[in-house]
């Protein structure tokens, strides 16, 4: 059955484009088109089309408003198209506490190397998504309820979030408890690694902003994003966090208690030997390499200096990314925790580190943070 689709947005040129787009291939239909959000959220409650594509910046109702009265009362994922800029990373990123599932650049050049390759990367992003519409999945919102009083107050004002209908039940609660039957493998550790991509953001806050603030590793974090995004998601992370996040800078030295949110459109390496790392920052223009930042490259180097004493967590994405990086680091003794389906947005990466055998433990996003703490005996 075709997925259908709400087109969203103030550009009659793009929504003409972005409909050519998805329904070259006769698998994605048009259901029908949106000029701004108020109309969007009307025809989204009266047609519960499977996915939307929404605008950020729309007259009568902007897009992130839209998305919030949407959640509110229909589970539809949301994917948000914004402009390569600070104001509009922060705008995705308001639109993702809303309750939006993903979103990409409307400049479609900024994501692939041709129009074909970014069509069929935005055709396959809807198909990702509209596959969970039925599961639910945690949002930026839920992630929020893990804060404590003591976590450090966020910079400037934010719009009040609201729950969103489309997460999955039960995942607004604190950070669930160690399972009974999780057992910790008494390794010893000196890097956590976590790799993700489509509904990162979402996980990598309710995991981050649940640890505490004498957390005893360094914890460099992959996630698929644009340049202009990885700043602001950083500063975002810090101001909700107990724990120092900041995005990496060439030759930063790995401390315990941060983490390094590898800078879009570039590769984040870690050289020296256990005792003291850093990070080198490398300008990647291979055509080679699809993903920069590459969960494989910064495992891979993991690899080399740690060795065995790295826990890598593969959370939720699309493709495989990760699964060879997380390969040589199996092959030198280390562990490997992959989120399951039920919490995925896009069971796709950990997919690929199970399918290859690579798994040690399989991990409910809800669960990550405590077993990571119990996993390191700590607290």
């Amino acid at each position: 059955m075709a997925i259908k689709v709400l087109v969203v947005d103030d550009s009659s040129f793009f929504r003409r484009r972005l409909t050519e787009i998805l329904t070259k291939e006769g698998d994605i239909e048009l259901l029908d088109t949106a000029v701004n959000g108020q109309e969007a959220v009307e025809k989204a409650l009266a047609l519960k089309p499977d996915v939307i594509t929404m605008d950020v910046e729309m007259p009568v109702l902007d897009g992130i408003s839209a998305v919030r009265q949407i959640m509110q009362q229909q589970r539809i994922p949301i994917l948000m198209f914004s402009s390569l800029t600070h104001d509009g990373a922060k705008a995705t990123l308001d639109a993702l506490d809303a309750g939006a599932v993903d979103f990409l650049p409307k400049k479609f050049e900024d994501i692939a190397r041709d129009k074909d390759e970014a069509g069929q990367l935005l055709r396959d992003r809807v198909r990702a998504v509209a596959r969970k519409r039925q599961l639910g999945r945690p949002t930026f919102s839920s992630a929020l309820s893990n804060r404590t009083d003591s976590a450090k107050p966020a910079l400037g004002t934010r719009p009040a979030l609201t729950r969103s209908s489309f997460e999955r039940p039960k995942l607004n609660e604190r950070v669930a408890p160690v399972s009974s039957r999780f057992q910790p493998s008494g390794k010893s550790y000196k890097l956590v690694a976590i790799g993700t991509s489509t509904g990162g953001p979402v996980a990598l806050q309710r995991i981050i902003t649940a640890l505490p603030a004498d957390f005893p590793l360094p914890i460099v974090l992959i996630q698929h994003m644009p340049a202009a995004f990885t700043g602001a998601f950083a500063q975002r992370l810090n101001s909700l966090s107990k724990i120092e996040v900041r995005e990496a800078q060439d030759n930063d030295i790995l401390r315990p208690g941060v983490a390094y949110l590898a800078p879009g459109g570039k590769q984040m390496l870690i050289e020296g030997n256990d005792r003291d790392a850093r990070l080198r920052i490398k300008e990647d223009d291979s055509p080679r390499i699809t993903f920069k930042p590459s969960v494989d490259i910064t495992f891979a180097t993991a690899a080399k200096v740690y060795a065995d004493k790295v826990l890598a967590i593969v959370l939720t994405g699309m493709g495989a990314d990760g699964r060879e990086g997380a390969r040589l680091l199996k092959q030198l003794g280390a562990r490997i925790w992959a989120q399951d389906e039920a919490s995925c947005v896009v069971y796709g990466m950990p997919q690929a580190i199970a399918a290859a055998g690579l798994m040690d433990v399989e991990v409910s996003l809800n669960e990550v943070a405590t077993k990571l703490l119990a996993e390191l005996n700590h607290g």
